[in-house]
């Protein structure tokens, strides 16, 4: 049988980016929570992550299986919500405008914090598969001495 444990680390290594990459984003967009004023002009946008499936460089056979037609995972953009500004009444507000309405970014605290969490849960969980692929790794050199 043979295994590469180091193409291991690559697909791991890969989701970790990836899911460290959406945290930021998902930060982001808690910080920018009550932004109406950006530099491209009206309200902050929700961004997104997209990801995309990758061929990975390095077969490798585990238990029996390969990962010949397996796919690793990287952030493929940051896209722009699509989704219309909350509009809020506020006729004092600096960035109202004529009729007393002042633009928000469309966020959901809730659901920005449910993508959190899954990043978070996803990255702990590719941060382990690291973990054990090190040990195995350092087990083989042993075995080897």
């Amino acid at each position: 049988m043979k295994m590469n444990l180091f193409g291991m680390l690559e697909l791991s290594g890969g989701a970790l980016h990836a899911e460290r990459q959406r945290a930021e984003v998902v930060a982001s967009n808690m910080a920018n929570l009550e932004s109406t004023r950006t530099p491209e002009g009206g309200p902050y946008r929700r961004r997104l992550v997209v990801f995309r499936a990758q061929r990975m460089r390095q077969p490798f056979v585990l238990a029996g299986i390969s990962n010949s037609g397996s796919r690793g995972v990287r952030v493929d953009q940051v896209a722009i919500d699509p989704a219309p500004p909350l509009r809020r009444f506020e006729p004092g507000h600096p960035d109202a405008d004529a009729s007393g309405y002042v633009s928000y970014p469309a966020i959901n605290p809730v659901e920005e914090m449910a993508d959190l969490l899954g990043a978070v849960r996803a990255y702990e969980l590719n941060s382990a598969a690291v973990q054990a692929t090190k040990t195995m790794i350092a087990q083989a050199i042993d075995i080897l001495r």
